[in-house]
């Protein structure tokens, strides 16, 4: 740890780096400042606290209750055709320290996370009466490996582990599957594995999986040959498990999800670290068959990571533009369109799941948004929606997943407490 020492003493030296004002990063066209690079990333983590009673904060005329607790890592929501919810609780994979400096970040950030063991499992939780307090609660199915994204399709439920997509057989009303699992398409694993969550959708015909698979560094320090096949999402056929390239250039794909009434494919991106505070925007995107994104070599388009050698100027020329930032570091792991009746002012929007910021002075995220939309497109700046996981230097939790439930209410998974939060009109 003494040889340590002197790294943490520049880590914590880069905290000054707070960052500006975020809000000029939400839209279209985000402000990009210029890039700052640094031997170690500034480093700034909200340690745990617990919530003593209190809960998130909406806006008025929402109510704020936990639907579950005590969970062992939750961290995705799906809600079944029936009103169930399905919780998935992963145990992350260890990824193989290779340099000094992951071991100073890997430390640092193990400060700002709950200490609670993942399940490899996924809960059941059926609410009868809508009443927000689910009389029934059961493990679905467990032994699996560090599972992620999960999806129904007639009698099918898909998971996406971390190294595969597993197909169980499932009926409408049931508490345990106890039938192994089917391998649909292996994906992506170890050893290093470092962005090791798999989202998960079906196109509105059911013909179709796709599946989110992040990159392998934060710009390809491991080598591009631990790259392959990573930053992208796959279009995986369902009836024979034959996988394309769907979009590529993505350096963490999650909340896959298609929104309703259409056959657009929306996702948010985790982008890259390590340029300064205010770099690079995460964003929200229609995701467009065949389109690359920039990663490694650019973000936002064509603005160049000069980190990245050897430079590729061909692959430059054809990123395309996100459609939408949500400021810098804010770590959206999940999206969701609103399509309930209860709050209909949120109808047609997307809410965001926002994990919140590890590397920038002043905290970032921690929160879900909504950005609204028009004519099928984002149409303004997102909103706070679910606030008050930060009590100053330290995190009472940390939103991840999201759902909306059968009555409409929104629910959201916070993986630092261990909560599952109901969001619903009062």
């Amino acid at each position: 740890m003494r040889r340590l020492l002197p790294l943490l003493a520049l880590s914590v030296a880069a905290c000054s780096a707070s960052g500006g004002d975020t809000s000029r990063q939400l839209g279209s066209n985000p402000q990009l400042p210029e890039q700052n690079q640094y031997l170690v990333p500034p480093m700034h983590i909200a340690t745990p606290a617990a919530w003593n009673g209190a809960t998130p904060t909406a806006p008025a005329g929402f109510k704020v209750q936990p639907f579950a607790t005590g969970f062992k890592n939750v961290r995705e929501l799906y809600t079944l055709p029936n009103g169930d919810i399905l919780a998935v609780e992963p145990k992350g994979p260890e990824e193989p320290i290779t340099r000094p400096k992951d071991i100073v970040v890997n430390w640092v950030q193990g400060f700002g996370h709950s200490k609670t063991k993942g399940a490899d499992q996924i809960t059941l939780l059926r609410d009868t009466n809508g009443d927000g307090k689910p009389e029934v609660r059961s493990v679905l199915v467990d032994h699996l490996v560090s599972p992620f994204g999960v999806v129904l399709v007639g009698g099918d439920l898909y998971v996406a582990n971390t190294d595969a997509i597993v197909r169980f057989p499932y009926q409408a009303g049931q508490t345990r599957i106890t039938a192994p699992g089917t391998i649909v398409t292996e994906l992506p694993g170890g050893p290093i594995n470092h962005h090791w969550t798999k989202s998960l959708t079906a196109s509105p015909d059911g013909s179709k999986l796709y599946v989110g698979i992040g990159s392998n560094s934060n710009i390809t320090e491991h080598g591009f040959e631990a790259e392959k096949d990573r930053a992208r999402i796959w279009e995986v056929d369902r009836a024979t498990g034959a996988h394309r390239d769907y979009a590529t250039g993505l350096r963490n794909p999650n909340g896959l999800t298609f929104q309703p009434g259409t056959n657009q494919l929306w996702a948010v991106i985790n982008e890259r670290d390590e340029l300064g505070p205010d770099l690079v925007p995460d964003y929200m995107t229609s995701v467009r068959p065949g389109a690359f994104y920039g990663w490694p070599y650019s973000y936002w388009g064509r603005h160049v990571d000069p980190r990245v050698k050897p430079e590729r100027p061909d692959m430059v020329a054809r990123a395309t533009v996100p459609d939408y930032g949500l400021s810098s570091h804010v770590a959206p792991l999940s999206l969701v369109f609103y399509a309930g009746q209860s709050m209909p002012q949120y109808r047609g929007g997307a809410f965001v799941g926002e994990h919140g910021s590890w590397d920038r002075g002043h905290f970032n995220g921690y929160k879900v948004v909504f950005v609204p939309f028009r004519d099928g497109r984002p149409a303004g700046k997102a909103q706070d929606f679910l606030t008050g996981f930060l009590d100053g230097d330290h995190a009472r939790g940390r939103p991840v997943g999201l759902t909306v439930d059968r009555t409409g209410a929104l629910l959201v998974a916070d993986d630092l407490s261990n909560t599952v939060w109901r969001v619903s009109a009062s």
